[in-house]
């Protein structure tokens, strides 16, 4: 990012009250109650909008119901109990039409500068250009889904593997190893299954994760059972090469043959980011920025956090369903240093 390419051109700097750093669910949330607080807002995402949610599985179903997704006191409807990554991405398009929102999608944070009142924030757009956006306070909401757990294993950079999971028809009829004992590999190893691969499930814990969703916890369990999903529990992945995998078990090392991995090991927030900004990570509360409470200003003055980075690598205690109302926190304290600037 701070080596921009000869060629490239700075545009023209915008100025704004608020700058969102992430175009997610919360992050519209937030940009929506400091717009209806009469402030100036643009978004900024690396990605597309809801970039997140936009690289779930194609056919994801969420786990909660539709008004447990709802912001800016938009209607989610869908006729079904729970609604479809589909339907999600549908619901957010429209609600950031209806508001007139800001995004700049596309549009990767390289650093930032200034202080509170004068924040300067420096992207680069899918060609390496340089523009500048200026802003009064910031709001980061980047969410933790584009950084994956890496294995750290022989291997893991090879072609085969991948961290995300989209859908299961290129793995027809192929030895496909699933990495991970929670929601994601339970779902991906059954979905994989069902569409003709072959399917093997490695844990390194002694069972599925107790977090698994209750209609899905039976399912992958019968399927190890009956030995449709060969499953290694206890177990990790040693080695992986062009055409095999090496895991070792309580049994000892085993070497199997494998076209795919899908390591789905989970995903952690961009803590560098957070630090380069000289927000304070708590190491002994699992990295949890230092924020206000009452507020989600950090310790940076100036600088709000929103969304699951609130939770560092607690990454299982914030969703939509609370995030969306991190906004309206912000917005409060907003409004009261606004008026008082």
């Amino acid at each position: 990012m701070e080596e921009i390419s000869k060629g490239t051109v700075a545009q023209e700097t915008v100025a704004f009250d608020v700058l969102v750093i992430g175009a997610g669910p919360t992050g519209l949330a937030c940009a929506i109650d400091a717009q209806n607080a009469g402030l100036s807002v643009v978004l900024v995402d690396k990605g597309c909008l809801c970039n997140s949610l936009f690289h779930y599985p194609a056919h994801m179903t969420f786990f909660t119901t539709p008004e447990l997704l709802e912001i800016g006191n938009m209607p989610f409807s869908s006729p079904n109990q729970k609604p479809t990554r589909s339907e999600a991405l549908e619901y957010y398009r429209k609600v950031a039409e209806h508001f007139a929102l800001d995004v700049r999608q596309y549009h990767l944070v390289g650093h930032i500068s200034g202080s509170d009142g004068n924040f300067s924030v420096h992207t680069t757009d899918r060609f390496g250009r340089l523009q500048v956006f200026k802003a009064k306070k910031l709001i980061v909401s980047t969410g933790y889904y584009d950084l994956p757990n890496y294995l750290g294993i022989p291997g893991e950079n090879l072609s085969k593997v991948q961290h995300y999971y989209n859908e299961p028809h290129p793995y027809f009829g192929l030895n496909v190893l699933v990495i991970g004992g929670k929601n994601s590999a339970a779902i991906a190893a059954l979905d994989l299954w069902r569409h003709g691969a072959k399917v093997t499930l490695v844990h390194r814990g002694d069972a599925m994760h107790r977090h698994v969703k209750y209609w899905i916890l039976p399912d992958i369990n019968n399927r190890v059972k009956n030995g449709e999903i060969t499953a290694y529990f206890s177990s990790t992945v040693k080695q992986i090469t062009e055409d095999t995998v090496t895991l070792s078990t309580p049994e000892g090392d085993r070497t199997i043959a494998n076209d795919f991995v899908f390591a789905l090991t989970g995903y952690h927030p961009d803590f560098d980011f957070l630090e380069r900004m000289g927000v304070h990570l708590d190491a002994e509360n699992d990295r949890c920025p230092q924020c206000d409470p009452t507020t989600l200003e950090s310790n940076v003055k100036g600088i709000y956090m929103a969304g699951v980075v609130v939770a560092g690598e607690r990454t299982n205690k914030i969703f939509i369903e609370n995030g969306r109302f991190h906004g309206e926190l912000i917005a409060r304290d907003l409004t009261a240093k606004f008026q008082q600037a």
